[in-house]
C-alpha cells in the first residue's frame, strides 16, 4: 500500500523542517541534532535537543534502529519481512512479538469500530491499483468478489503462529506501523536521557518540546490547498493525519486510498482527519478509522477516549475539533 500521508504543511516533509524558527527559540543550551533517514514507504526524520553530540548522535542511531527494526518485519515492499511471508504463504509461524502485539491492537481497533478499521483491506487496495493503472475503477462485481477475500475476523492470532483462515487475504500495516516504529524510537531515545526530540517517521512522536517553549508548533497540510488548515501544539504527544488526497483514484477525491472494508468504497465525507494521542500508534490508528466512519460517528468514539482529540475537515472545507485539539 502506498505511503497514505504527506499532511505536513512544509514542502520538504521532514521533521526538521517542521520546526519554526519561533517554537526554536533563543540563546538555547542544547544543541540541535538530526538525522534523517527512510523507511515503511516514508521519509524518516528525528530532531533532537540534547548538550552532548556523542550522546545525540548514538541515540538518533538507536532509534533509527528500532524503525528499521520494524520495517524488516512489516514492511509491504520487502519480500522478505514477516508480513510479506504471511501474505504469501497464508501463514507464519515464529512471528516476531511486535507483529503480535500490532495485529492484537488492530483486532482490537476492528471490534471498537464494528469494522471500520481493517487490515486485511490490502486485496481491495490491490483491486483498487490495477484497475485505475489501466485508466478505469473497479466494477461493482469485482469489489464484491475481492471482499470475499478480507474480514478481520479471519485473521488468527497466536503468540507463535499467525494465518489467515480464507484463501488469498492479505494484511497491510500502514495503518499503523509508522506509529509503531515512532513510538519504538522514543522509547529508544529515552534510554539515552533525551528529553526533547521529535520524531517523524511518517506519524510525529513530539517529546519534551524545543528549550524555552511550551510545545513544537506542528502545521496540519490543507486538504485541498497548498499550505495548512491549522496549526497545533505538541507536547509529549503524537499526531497523525489520513486524508483523501495522498493517493487518489479519481480526480474528484472520491475515490482514493482509504477504503471502508464493510463497502469496498472509500469514506465520502471527510477529506482529512488529524489525531493526537498519547501514543503514535494510537494516533496513527484512529486517524484511519475516524475518517471511515465519517464525521458524527468519530466524533463521539473520539469523546468517549481519554487524551485522544481529533481535527475533521469535511469535504466541503469545514473544519471541526474536539475540545482537546490545540489550536494556536
Amino acid at each position: 500500500m502506498a505511503n497514505r500521508r504527506q499532511f505536513l504543511s512544509l514542502s520538504t516533509g521532514t521533521a526538521a523542517a517542521l520546526i519554526s524558527a519561533e517554537a526554536l527559540g533563543r540563546g538555547n543550551t542544547l544543541s540541535r541534532h538530526t538525522r534523517q533517514s527512510h523507511a515503511l514507504g516514508t521519509q524518516v526524520a528525528i530532531t533532537v535537543f540534547h548538550a552532548e553530540q556523542e550522546v545525540a548522535e548514538q541515540a538518533i542511531s538507536a532509534a533509527l534502529e528500532k524503525i528499521e527494526q520494524v520495517e524488516q518485519v512489516m514492511s509491504l515492499y520487502r519480500p522478505d519481512s514477516q508480513l510479506s511471508t504471511l501474505n504469501r504463504k497464508g501463514v507464519l509461524r515464529h512471528p516476531h512479538p511486535d507483529l503480535v502485539a500490532i495485529l492484537r491492537y488492530s483486532e482490537d481497533l476492528s471490534r471498537l469500530t464494528q469494522g471500520a478499521f481493517d487490515v486485511t483491506v490490502q486485496p481491495l487496495w490491490e483491486l483498487y491499483s490495477s484497475r485505475t493503472a489501466t485508466g478505469a475503477l473497479p466494477t461493482t462485481a469485482e469489489i464484491q468478489k475481492v471482499r470475499k477475500r478480507m474480514g478481520w475476523q479471519h485473521l488468527r492470532i497466536e503468540s507463535d503462529l499467525i494465518y489467515f483462515d480464507r484463501p488469498g487475504m492479505q494484511v497491510t500495516l500502514n495503518g499503523v506501523a509508522q506509529g509503531m516504529a515512532a513510538d519504538l524510537a522514543r522509547q529508544a531515545l529515552g534510554q539515552y536521557g533525551i528529553e526533547h526530540a521529535l520524531i517523524d517517521a511518517g506519524e510525529l512522536n513530539a517529546v519534551g518540546s524545543p528549550e524555552d517553549k511550551d510545545h513544537w508548533h506542528i502545521g496540519v497540510q490543507h486538504p485541498r490547498q497548498s499550505g495548512r488548515i491549522a496549526k497545533t501544539g505538541l507536547r509529549n504527544r503524537c499526531l497523525s493525519t489520513s486524508g483523501d488526497y495522498a493517493t487518489r483514484f479519481s480526480d474528484d477525491y472520491q475515490h482514493h486510498h482509504i477504503l471502508d472494508p464493510r463497502v469496498g468504497l472509500s469514506p465520502s465525507e471527510l477529506a482529512s482527519v488529524s489525531v493526537a494521542a498519547p501514543t503514535a500508534l494510537e494516533a496513527d490508528a484512529f486517524s484511519t478509522a475516524l475518517l471511515i466512519l465519517g464525521l458524527e460517528d468519530a466524533k463521539e468514539l473520539v469523546e468517549s477516549i481519554d487524551q485522544v482529540d481529533a481535527l475533521f475537515v469535511t469535504k466541503t472545507g469545514e473544519a471541526v475539533t474536539t475540545e482537546g485539539f490545540d489550536l494556536i
